[in-house]
């Protein structure tokens, strides 16, 4: 139980400090409030964290991934490869083409696309694939592109989770066709909102900035349909400020993570697993739980631990997905996607946390022992 002096840990915290603000009101001030010199700044900033791709700024990370599918030509009569442990947001995208969303089991450790599952799941109309670089771990890149190739394959990154993630030394969103990240406040880096596609494509590029803003490049010469998808000039200034911090955040996070895998010792769970040559970045710091689940999840809570589960639900049996499934007859083999979703919890890991509030945390998950 929490002691009365101790305050419940919470399993983020966003920040939102005087630098912010004050960026905010500069920017504000200044008039130049939607796609202006911030936003072009943020996006010449970003491209430093994904080897110098091209960079383009939009309102959100679902943005990012249904401007990115766009412009690839995806559409009806396509398939995508997505796994189904990941947040909604994912397929959404694809459905909002209308394309075609098939699911493929991940791998135990990483969470990210089983690459034997996906090159099971291809079809004459297989047009893409998407991992997921779930948790702030990156997909096997290394097996997914191969494949990619072989068949000639899209690869479309979402990278929403995982800025500054890479594998073998490439950075995450630095794969693909294409990478996609978000500036939700609870990610690893913010904008308030926001979201960035990535692209060595430089003719891809041009076609997000136009799909981004009314298919225009000029004002009123409109050159192909397009929408409002635009990130503002206050989004950006939060943003470059909040990039400026996210080597230190980052450093933070892994110093965190590696403290609670030293000190965590009940075989009650599993700790996450870090593959050969990757470089996780912890959006979340995601154990499984051996046992009774939501006993482990109470405990915590009672310990004044915060704990979540992402994802509770894989997206394959959310109504707009099982619903239109169960009416065609057709039924998806995952049984690491199921397994995961039943065992996974996220623990506190963001870079505010004091070392005694690792410890608490730490000590509290090696009770569960005893309590499961």
């Amino acid at each position: 139980m929490t002691s009365i002096n101790e305050q419940p840990i919470p399993a983020a915290r966003p920040v939102i400090g005087e630098e912010e603000i004050e960026a905010a009101v500069r920017v504000l001030r200044s008039g130049r409030v939607v796609q202006g010199p911030e936003v072009a700044a943020f996006e010449e900033g970003f491209s430093e964290l994904v080897d110098g791709r091209h960079c383009v700024a939009v309102n959100s990370g679902t943005s990012a991934l249904h401007l990115l599918l766009l412009a690839l030509g995806i559409g009806p009569g396509d398939e995508v490869i997505v796994p189904s442990f990941s947040f909604a947001a994912s397929a959404n995208a694809v459905r909002l083409v209308g394309a075609d969303v098939v699911f493929a089991d991940i791998e135990p450790g990483s969470f990210g696309l089983d690459p034997a599952a996906v090159e099971a799941a291809i079809t004459p109309r297989t047009a893409a694939i998407m991992p997921v670089h779930l948790y702030g771990h990156p997909a096997a890149m290394d097996k997914l592109m191969p494949i990619a190739g072989k068949h000639k394959l899209a690869v479309v990154e979402d990278a929403c989770q995982a800025h500054a993630a890479a594998l073998g030394g490439t950075p995450v969103g630095a794969f693909g066709s294409g990478g996609t990240f978000s500036f939700y406040p609870t990610k690893n880096m913010h904008s308030l909102e926001g979201g960035m596609v990535t692209t060595a494509d430089a003719e891809l590029a041009r076609t997000l900035r136009l799909l981004r803003n009314q298919g225009m490049e000029q004002r009123y010469a409109n050159e192909i349909v397009g929408a409002n998808m635009r990130m503002t000039d206050v989004a950006a200034a939060v943003g470059r400020v909040q990039l400026a911090k996210l080597d230190g955040w980052t450093e933070k996070r892994r110093a965190n993570a590696a403290y609670l895998d030293a000190h965590i010792t009940t075989p009650a769970v599993v700790t996450p697993p870090v593959a050969d040559g990757a470089r996780h970045v912890y959006h979340q710091y995601t154990i499984r739980v051996r046992g009774d689940r939501d006993a482990a999840m109470a405990a915590l809570t009672e310990a004044g631990v915060g704990n979540a589960v992402y994802y509770p639900t894989p997206i394959h049996r959310l109504k707009p997905y099982w619903e239109p499934d169960q009416k065609a007859g057709r039924t998806w083999d995952l049984p690491e996607t199921e397994r995961a979703a039943a065992e996974v919890v996220s623990l506190p890991v963001h870079p505010s946390l004091a070392e005694s509030e690792l410890e608490r945390i730490a000590n509290a998950v090696n009770t569960l022992g005893a309590k499961l």
